[in-house]
C-alpha cells in the first residue's frame, strides 16, 4: 500500500510541476516549454502507470484477472486476435477467404484501401506509417467489430499515454471480443483489389450496388483510420462496399503542419483511386465523406473532375464533415465543383476545439466553423450546424458526425435515399433562417 501512495503522491506532484511549468513558460521558446511540460507530463504517466501496476483491483477491472471464462478461455489469458491460417496471412500470395477466418464473438468488416503512406518493415504484418510513399498502393482490411460494441464508440484497448508526445505508457493486450482489431490486412494488385469489391457489391441488398469512401483528417494513423472507416460502415449497416483513403498523416498533435502539406501533397494518388472507385468497380451510386483536413485533398480533386473528368461521372452525395479549410477558399472551389454530385451537405460546429485552434494558427474561419453569424452558406451546399451534438467537454468535438448516432442515422439515410430537406431525415434538424440564407441547426430531443 505504501507504494501504491508513493506514486500517487509523485503524480500530484507531476500535476503540480506542470501547472507551475504552464506559468513559468509563457514566453520561452518552444523547445524549452516542451522540455520542462514534457518531463512533469512524464513524470504523471509513469506514476500512473506504478499505480496501475501495483493495484489488483486496477488490474483486474482493466486486464480482466478473475476466474470467469468466455469462450473456452479464462479471462486472465490473453486472448489472441483471430488470425487466417499460414498460407492465407497477408504477403502469403494466397487471397483471404472470409468464411474461413476464425469465428467469435465479433463481426467482421472489410474495407477497401488506398493509400500513399510509405510501408515500415513489420515481418507480422502489412504495416503503413505517417512518411510519403510517392505512389499509390490497395489492399483490404478485414476489421474485427465486437457484439458488445455501444454505437458509435470505437472500442480500443485501455492505454495510459504522455499527451503531446504520443508515447504509451501502458496499453493492454488486444481482444476481438471486445476491441475493434485488425483481422487481416493483405496488399493487393489492381485487379485482385476490384475482383474482391465487385463480389462484395454483388452480395449486398440494402445498399444494393453502394460504395462510401471515407478520406480521413488530422492526426489520425492508417490503422485508426480503418477502424473510423468500419465503424461507420458497421454503425450503418451499410452491406455496400467501404473504401479508405488514408494519406500520410503524421498522426500525432504535433504534426499538424507536416500534415497539412501532406494532405495537399496527396492529391494525386487520392484523384486515382476515386478515378478506379467509379469507372471500374461497378458501383452504381458512390458518395464520399471527408473529415477535417481530408477536405483540401479532395476539393481539389473534385475540381479536376468537374473540370476534365469523364462525362459520365456523378457522384450521388459529397459529405464535407468539420472542414479544416478556409472558409473562402472552401466557397470559391464549392461553385467550382456545383453539379459533380447529386447532393453536397456540409457539418459544422461552433465547439469544434481543432477547428478553433486552426482558426488561431491561419486567422481566417475554417469552413467547418460556425462563428457568431451563423456557419458559412453556399448556394448548392445543404450546411448543417452540429454543434449541439456534443456535450463532452473533454472531447475535441471534432467527429461529431461519426460520434452521435443521429448524425449517423442522417447520413445513412442521405446515402440511402438522397431524401431533402434534412428534416424529414431527422426531426432534430430545423430550418434556421439569416442574413446569409437558409440553414439546418441540430437540436438536442
Amino acid at each position: 500500500m505504501s507504494a501504491i501512495l508513493v506514486a500517487l503522491v509523485a503524480a500530484l506532484v507531476g500535476i503540480a510541476i506542470y501547472l507551475g511549468a504552464r506559468r513559468a513558460t509563457v514566453g520561452q521558446s518552444r523547445a524549452v516549454r516542451l522540455l520542462v511540460r514534457g518531463g512533469a507530463l512524464s513524470l504523471i504517466g509513469i506514476a500512473l502507470a506504478a499505480v496501475f501496476v501495483l493495484t489488483p483491483t486496477l488490474q483486474q477491472a482493466h486486464r480482466g484477472a478473475d476466474t470467469e471464462t468466455r469462450n473456452g478461455l479464462r479471462l486472465d489469458e490473453e486472448v489472441p486476435a483471430a488470425r487466417a491460417p499460414a498460407s492465407e496471412q497477408p504477403g502469403a500470395g494466397a487471397p483471404v477467404d472470409a468464411s474461413k477466418l476464425a469465428a467469435g464473438p465479433w463481426q467482421v468488416v472489410p474495407v477497401y484501401y488506398g493509400t500513399d503512406r510509405e510501408e515500415q518493415p513489420d515481418a507480422k504484418r502489412v504495416r503503413y506509417g505517417s512518411e510519403r510513399g510517392r505512389r499509390l498502393e490497395l489492399g483490404r482490411a478485414m476489421v474485427t467489430v465486437p457484439e458488445s460494441h455501444l454505437v458509435p464508440q470505437i472500442e480500443r484497448p485501455w492505454a495510459i499515454r504522455v499527451p503531446y508526445f504520443d508515447v504509451t505508457i501502458y496499453e493492454e493486450a488486444e481482444d476481438p471480443a471486445e476491441h475493434f482489431t485488425l483481422q487481416t490486412l493483405e496488399k493487393l494488385s489492381e485487379g485482385d483489389f476490384l475482383q474482391r469489391v465487385r463480389e462484395r457489391l454483388a452480395a449486398s441488398s440494402r445498399y444494393k450496388d453502394h460504395a462510401i469512401v471515407f478520406v480521413h483528417g488530422y492526426n489520425t494513423s492508417f490503422d485508426n483510420a480503418l477502424y473510423r472507416t468500419a465503424q461507420i460502415s458497421y454503425d450503418l449497416k451499410f452491406d455496400g462496399a467501404a473504401f479508405l483513403y488514408s494519406w500520410p498523416s503524421g498522426g500525432s498533435v504535433a504534426s499538424y503542419t507536416y500534415d497539412r502539406e501532406s494532405a495537399e501533397a496527396s492529391t494525386p494518388y487520392l484523384r486515382k483511386f476515386l478515378d478506379m472507385v467509379i469507372e471500374k468497380t461497378g458501383a452504381k451510386s458512390i458518395s464520399i465523406i471527408a473529415h477535417s483536413m481530408g477536405n483540401q485533398p479532395l476539393l481539389d480533386v473534385l475540381r479536376d473532375l468537374r473540370g476534365s473528368g469523364p462525362a459520365n461521372v456523378v457522384i450521388n452525395e459529397v459529405i464535407f464533415a468539420a472542414p479544416d479549410v478556409d472558409a473562402d477558399n472552401f466557397a470559391n472551389l464549392a461553385h467550382r465543383i456545383e453539379g459533380i454530385a447529386k447532393g453536397v451537405t456540409l457539418y459544422a460546429a461552433g465547439n469544434d476545439r481543432a477547428l478553433i485552434v486552426s482558426r488561431g494558427f491561419w486567422r481566417n474561419p475554417r469552413a467547418g466553423d460556425v462563428l457568431a453569424s451563423g456557419p458559412l452558406i453556399v448556394p448548392g451546399i445543404e450546411t448543417i450546424d452540429i454543434t449541439a451534438a456534443s456535450t463532452d467537454t473533454f472531447a475535441l468535438n471534432h467527429s461529431g458526425y461519426a460520434e452521435n448516432n443521429d448524425l449517423l442515422q442522417d447520413i445513412g439515410k442521405l446515402i440511402l435515399s438522397g431524401l431533402r430537406p434534412p428534416d424529414q431525415r431527422l426531426p432534430a434538424l430545423k430550418r434556421t433562417a439569416s442574413p446569409k440564407g437558409a440553414y439546418w441547426r441540430y437540436t438536442t430531443p
